[in-house]
């Protein structure tokens, strides 16, 4: 079994300065990686920073993770789960962000565990299994 890091985990390591490095200590053994669409997060928020200071400090950033962790596609069978999760949820009365249900959806194509600290709506997913890191 591997672990999926959500985008709030990647962005809190960049926003306290830590190293690229931590996320994965300690599982170096375990299967792991990042959405796709957990990577244009990041380099969505290298576009909008506020600063030239701020945007080249979050490339660096955003690039280390690109280069250091595994990047898992949103391919054909990650949609029909994508899809399932959508309409099962849509059934429940509940709404979760398309970004978050593609890491959910990708986590559970590869029986993964997603590591977030956005519990409000991976929660509501059924079928993902979930960690919070401790901080």
């Amino acid at each position: 079994m591997g672990v999926i890091l959500d985008s709030s985990e990647i962005i809190a390591l960049e926003r306290n300065r830590g190293m690229v490095e931590s996320l994965v200590a300690g599982r170096e053994d375990e299967p792991f990686g990042i959405s796709v669409v957990t990577v244009a997060e990041l380099l969505h928020g290298v576009e909008r920073a506020d600063t030239e200071p701020r945007r080249l400090r979050r490339q660096a950033f955003v690039e280390k993770v690109i280069e250091m962790i595994p990047i898992f596609p949103f391919d054909v069978g990650t949609a029909r789960i994508y899809a399932r999760v959508w309409a099962s949820l849509v059934q429940r009365g509940f709404t979760v962000g398309a970004h978050d249900l593609i890491i959910a959806a990708t986590a559970i194509s590869l029986d993964y565990t997603v590591i977030t600290s956005n519990l409000r709506d991976f929660e509501k997913i059924e079928g993902v299994r979930l960690e919070v890191r401790e901080g």
